[in-house]
């Protein structure tokens, strides 16, 4: 039962909902009905609590909170927000809230409730076999999507539920999180990135990155905290010559003081292989005017601009117009990087309180201004959308291709071509002449032949650059080619073409099989089912052996990486000593997921109890997440790992808290970067350090001088981070080296 104090504690929080709720709904019986629906989900979840201890009604309350608060969604979507449980977590039914609150409303829950659904499903899916298991759960996200097709508002509240509870994660178990977060930083922060929400995307960022690498988050935190301390004043001088300059236009106006996220800044460490304190431009200076009548917001932006390279000089290469041309997820500013007096590089962000509202709410804020008539600008996200509803239309689809191209399209950044006609077009990077052609229409791409890319004549394969003008040209005669799977980047045009070519597939699982006879044969392999089973899984091709000769006779599979996929679980050179415990016997469910899984040695036998992921190389102390495999031995990744991720996202119920037990006798698999001065015996001073002096044993090395720098990395053995940690700070002392860091494994 509730306390008095739970009970002051839901009214204190419900008026602040009350409070916003009043300013964005339309009229006096819009307000009442959001009361109403608090009243109804306050019942239905009456004495109910979080894991954390709280009454349960707080968390719904929180996401309504951040629908009308973050997103900007009006009456029908915070009564959605506050009822989204109430369906699948109470005896009401979906015809209980039609009755109470109409069919749009009831709508919206049912959307949430079936998305909720979908992703429970893998926790009640673990007798399932594991490609099975893996296609259903690609499935479940197939059917989080088909919300878009229904209602996008669906996909927004879905977003600020998973932003709530992102927010709250450190109240569930280890294993519960690390799903939880994987799913989040698979799909629902590349698709708050696409519907526009950065903000929302930032946060749950940055949430990942402190549960995911909490060292890194810690440091970087810090390191922040202290650049504020020493640059906060200067940034307050940096502005205070441009609002002089403002206030004489007489522009009504606000400026910003951001710093660059955690998260966005550790990404560009270990993207880019810098440290800290090579990142420039940490520091953003936001501006949001209020805009003139009588003057366009691309003039007004532009003026302001002038206003600014007035007072300081800026940097031409790092300028970026996304007024004229916005981003697909409908981002309008002008960006540009001057140096302030100070001697550092400061970004600074010209927007309208239109574009502003926009880049803060995304979508939503979108469809407001499109509505009321205040847009400047078509935005290309309409366009994207209507293309998901296709695909997401054709039932035949494969959920886990499907799941895969949807991820990649969602977290590629954007160019702008132009049609003959001269109207511009938003693509992804990386697309071609025939994804553009596919992009204008289905017809075009079944019968294009070639294209011109600035007048001049080129192959379909060819890939546009930002500002190419493109010219498809097509024939009657023209029709898709099995090759073009091989260069085509968009989900749909690979759809468009699969459709073409699925009459043709008996033809092209006999040619795989024949190519995959011969390529067998010239390796002098005769016996072929082992080898079928092992290539089913490299491939994932959930489909089995005729999924498998299909995609390697229509192409998605071109065997270069064959002798790779010979190789898998042959031989693990991750670690110097190595075998591997059968843990327990295929579905028998001996291991607890809810206790954490020790990852520990048995050196007698010279046997771990876990596999090292060789995608990205754990070792002894580093933050990792633990998978169950079909045959019942557990796969080790770091938290960090894209590929763990992805894993996480499609194959949740695998999961498994793990820690690392206090000794380990075997060496694991690590690589350093390293850079410096050149000089006489700084290679022998390298080895000596490692070798002689730590002990540590050296697998590859690899060092490049030029221009009396040198740079290279070194692949060694070491028994955990801290040991790792050590020679990293041992091999810094040497005369010359500027630079010591641990990278990934290519």
């Amino acid at each position: 039962m509730f306390t008095e104090e739970d009970y002051k504690l839901i009214e204190r929080e419900f008026e602040g909902l009350r409070v916003s709720s009043r300013k964005r709904c339309a009229d006096d019986a819009q307000y009442q009905l959001v009361l109403k629906a608090f009243e109804f989900a306050n019942e239905a979840h009456k004495g109910v609590r979080r894991r954390s201890g709280e009454p349960y009604i707080l968390h719904p309350i929180s996401v309504a909170k951040i629908v009308v608060d973050e997103i900007g969604l009006g009456c029908k979507s915070i009564c959605a927000a506050l009822l989204h449980d109430v369906v699948e977590d109470t005896d009401f039914t979906v015809d209980d809230i039609q009755r109470l609150f109409g069919d749009k409303i009831a709508s919206l829950v049912d959307g949430l409730t079936k998305i909720k659904t979908a992703l429970d499903n893998d926790n009640k899916n673990k007798n399932q076999e594991g490609a099975a298991r893996v296609s259903l759960q690609a499935e479940n996200f197939r059917r989080i999507l088909v919300t878009l097709n229904d209602d996008v508002r669906i996909v927004l509240i879905k977003l600020a539920d998973r932003l709530h509870n992102v927010r709250t994660i450190q109240f569930m178990p280890e294993y519960k999180r690390d799903k939880i977060l994987s799913e989040t930083m698979y799909l629902f922060i590349p698709l708050a990135h696409r519907l526009g929400l950065y903000s929302i995307k930032s946060e749950m960022e940055n949430i990942w990155l402190k549960y995911r690498e909490p060292h890194a988050y810690a440091a970087i935190e810090q390191q922040l905290s202290d650049v504020m301390a020493e640059r906060g004043a200067l940034i307050d001088e940096f502005i205070a010559p441009i609002r002089q300059e403002l206030d004489k236009a007489g522009y009504k106006y606000t400026i910003l003081k951001r710093l660059k996220t955690p998260y966005s800044i550790w990404k560009k460490m270990t993207t880019k292989n810098i440290p800290f304190e090579q990142i420039f431009d940490l520091y953003a200076v936001r501006i949001i005017f209020e805009s003139k009548p009588g003057l366009s917001e691309r003039e007004q932006c532009w003026y302001i601009f002038s206003t600014i390279t007035g007072l300081y000089k800026y940097k031409p290469d790092r300028t970026r117009d996304w007024v004229d041309k916005p981003k697909t997820n409908g981002y309008e500013a002008l960006h540009l990087t001057v140096m302030s007096h100070g001697g550092s590089w400061v970004e600074v962000q010209i927007r309208s309180e239109r574009m502003n509202a926009i880049a803060e709410r995304g979508i939503a804020a979108h469809w407001i201004y499109k509505e009321s008539g205040s847009g400047e600008s078509e935005n290309e996200i309409d366009h994207w959308l209507q293309q998901v509803r296709e695909i997401l239309e054709n039932p035949d689809i494969d959920a886990m291709r499907f799941l895969d191209e949807f991820h990649q399209e969602l977290i590629t950044s954007s160019i702008y071509v132009f049609t003959p006609q001269g109207e511009s077009k938003s693509l992804p990077k990386g697309y071609t002449a025939l994804d553009f052609a596919y992009y204008i229409h289905s017809q075009v791409g079944n019968h294009a032949i070639a294209a011109k890319v600035n007048q001049r004549l080129v192959p379909l394969s060819q890939p546009l650059t930002n500002g190419d003008q493109v010219e498809i040209i097509t024939s009657e005669s023209g029709r898709p080619k099995r090759e073009w799977l091989e260069f085509l980047k968009s989900s749909r045009a690979k759809s468009q073409v699969m459709d073409y070519l699925k009459a043709d597939k008996k033809n092209s699982i006999q040619d795989g099989m024949v190519i995959l006879d011969r390529k067998l044969e010239e390796r002098g392999i005769t016996e072929r089912s082992r080898v079928i089973k092992k290539l089913i899984d490299y491939y994932h091709t959930t489909g089995g052996k005729d999924e498998l000769y299909n995609k390697i006779g229509v192409g998605l599979i071109d065997l270069s990486d064959l002798d790779k996929a010979l190789r898998t679980n042959a031989e693990r050179r991750s670690v110097q000593m190595w075998g591997v415990k059968l843990l327990s016997p295929r579905g028998n469910g001996a291991i607890d997921k809810k206790r954490e899984f020790l990852l520990q040695e048995d050196i007698d036998q010279g046997t771990m109890s876990f596999h090292i992921a060789e995608c990205c190389s754990p070792i002894p102390g580093d933050s990792v997440v633990a998978f169950i495999e079909d045959d019942g031995t557990v796969t080790i990744h770091k938290k960090s790992c894209s590929v763990a991720a992805g894993l996480a996202s499609t194959q949740g119920d695998r999961i498994v808290s793990a820690k690392w037990s206090k000794h380990f006798m075997m060496s694991y698999l690590a690589r350093i970067s390293i850079e410096g001065i050149d000089r006489i015996g700084v290679l022998s001073d390298l080895t000596r350090v490692i070798s002689l002096v730590l002990g540590v044993n050296m697998r590859k090395l690899h060092i490049e001088t030029h221009d009396e720098i040198f740079e290279g990395f070194i692949d060694l053995y070491v028994h955990n981070t801290d040991d790792l940690d050590k020679m990293i700070r041992a091999l810094a002392k040497i005369k010359g080296v500027e630079r010591v860091k641990r990278v990934e494994i290519n």
